[in-house]
């Protein structure tokens, strides 16, 4: 099924957001937002490598054998998460150090694996790199908005600058591992309640499905 560019754009935003309706890259969100500086960090960094690595398994995608690709997939995606890094050690340390290890693992960030496998595999360059900005900026968004909520009442700060009265009085369990799950929970209800629980599509049948060599149709027979 053909999108429209535009569609294809703004999917991510709201529709099939990588974090809050597909729940994808959750580790990074639980544990990177609580700071508003370091989600805005975390969310344009994973973006970065999403368009790139997006495009780059695009262009070669006729070249790829099909028996390796997802090993293929890691390695393109290595590569740029490792030139983010080095742009950011170099021109961002102190965000560097923020993202810590967290950075790194975007090479396994469910979000850009999944975008490689769904859709840049079968798309073109261009479709590809709209569907990168799009999931990214939808990841940025649901990061920065959970980090928001984290930051402002469980630290009683916004980017790290004191607010009156919540300083001296933070809801400290919004920092912690619970308040986080808390916190996403409600925003992927409220997401939930916004598109009226509709159930995103497969993209493709079976042949947009990472299991369908092994299952061959089985699992969706009578479906």
């Amino acid at each position: 099924m053909k999108h429209s560019k535009l569609s294809i754009l703004i999917r991510g935003l709201i529709k099939e957001n990588p974090v809050l309706v597909l729940v994808l890259g959750t580790c990074p969100t639980l544990a990177i937002s609580t700071s508003v500086s370091a989600a805005i960090g975390m969310g344009l960094a994973a973006t970065a490598v999403l368009i790139c690595s997006n495009m780059a398994i695009s262009a070669l995608r006729k070249v790829i054998p099909d028996q390796v690709r997802i090993p293929c997939y890691i390695v393109l995606i290595a590569g740029f998460v490792s030139v983010v890094s080095m742009v950011l050690e170099a021109y961002a340390y102190s965000l560097y150090e923020a993202l810590g290890v967290y950075l790194s693992l975007i090479v396994v960030n469910c979000i850009i694996l999944g975008r490689a496998e769904m859709f840049a595999n079968k798309n073109t360059v261009l479709d590809s790199a709209l569907d990168g900005i799009g999931m990214g900026l939808g990841f940025t968004l649901a990061l920065t908005a959970m980090a928001c909520i984290r930051e402002v009442f469980g630290s009683g700060t916004f980017l790290g600058m004191p607010i009156p009265w919540l300083s001296d009085n933070p809801i400290s369990i919004l920092s912690m591992a619970p308040g986080g799950f808390c916190i996403f929970g409600c925003m992927i209800a409220l997401v939930n309640k916004l598109t009226k629980g509709k159930k995103v599509p497969k993209e493709g049948g079976c042949a947009g499905c990472p299991a369908a060599a092994g299952c061959k149709g089985k699992e969706c027979e009578g479906k």
